[in-house]
């Protein structure tokens, strides 16, 4: 969770820094064919009233090695679910409004278009078992707790000219002549640093919000490994 934030800003930096950048509803896993098929799956949280599946574990897994081609340790993984599942709790709870559709297929086409060819993205799906549908839905989650943290958490941010003058020489301006590229004019940054900035300091208070929140709930961890 605490990196889910970045989502937007990755692909607003990308063509800036000159790096290239890929984006970030679990159904039961089944295992053997026909009339063998059957589920497998196990518990491996509770949180209050609601469970977390292992196979919402796998299939996190499977999501960050699509957009980040590696995927975190199935602990931290559940630590993301644990964290997604007090968003969106308090999120439905304020009745915030979900994605519309036509920003889902907007994530969806930026996903897609890291991969050379559109049959590279489904043949990628096809190799970890995802579909489209199960990728549509987990960038629509995404985008509904990202955007809620956001709105929860802006008003409080507060980025002055010096941190953006600071960022600018002691990390975006090194990080460029490494790489033995241009460095543009502060004032052509500005704003993107202002952006990114904004969404660091975002993102430190809500880890805070969810280590208190996560303290006052009934958690129950059954995954060790």
């Amino acid at each position: 969770m605490r990196r889910l934030n970045y989502m937007f800003l990755i692909f607003a930096f990308a063509a800036l820094a000159g790096a290239p950048a890929r984006a970030g509803a679990y159904p039961q896993a089944q295992t053997g064919s026909g009339t063998d098929a059957r589920v497998v799956d196990r518990i491996v949280a509770r949180i209050e009233d609601d469970i977390i599946l292992e196979s919402q574990v796998r299939e996190l897994g499977k999501f960050q090695q699509l957009v980040e081609g590696r995927q975190e340790t199935d602990n931290r993984l559940l630590a993301e679910l644990i964290e997604q599942w007090v968003v969106e709790t308090e999120a439905t709870t304020a009745r915030f409004t979900q994605p519309a559709q036509s920003e889902v297929d907007q994530e969806l086409a930026r996903l897609a278009a890291q991969f050379p060819t559109p049959v590279a993205y489904s043949m990628k799906l096809r190799e970890l078992g995802l579909t489209a549908g199960e990728v549509r839905q987990m960038l629509a989650r995404q985008l509904f707790v990202e955007r809620y943290l956001d709105y929860k958490f802006r008003p409080t941010v507060q980025i002055e000219a010096a941190d953006i003058q600071s960022y600018y020489e002691k990390e975006f301006s090194p990080e460029l002549t490494g790489k033995n590229q241009a460095v543009p004019k502060l004032e052509q940054v500005e704003a993107q640093i202002r952006e990114l900035l904004t969404q660091r300091q975002i993102s430190d208070l809500a880890a805070k919000w969810l280590d208190e929140t996560k303290s006052h709930l009934k958690i129950e961890l059954a995954l060790n490994n």
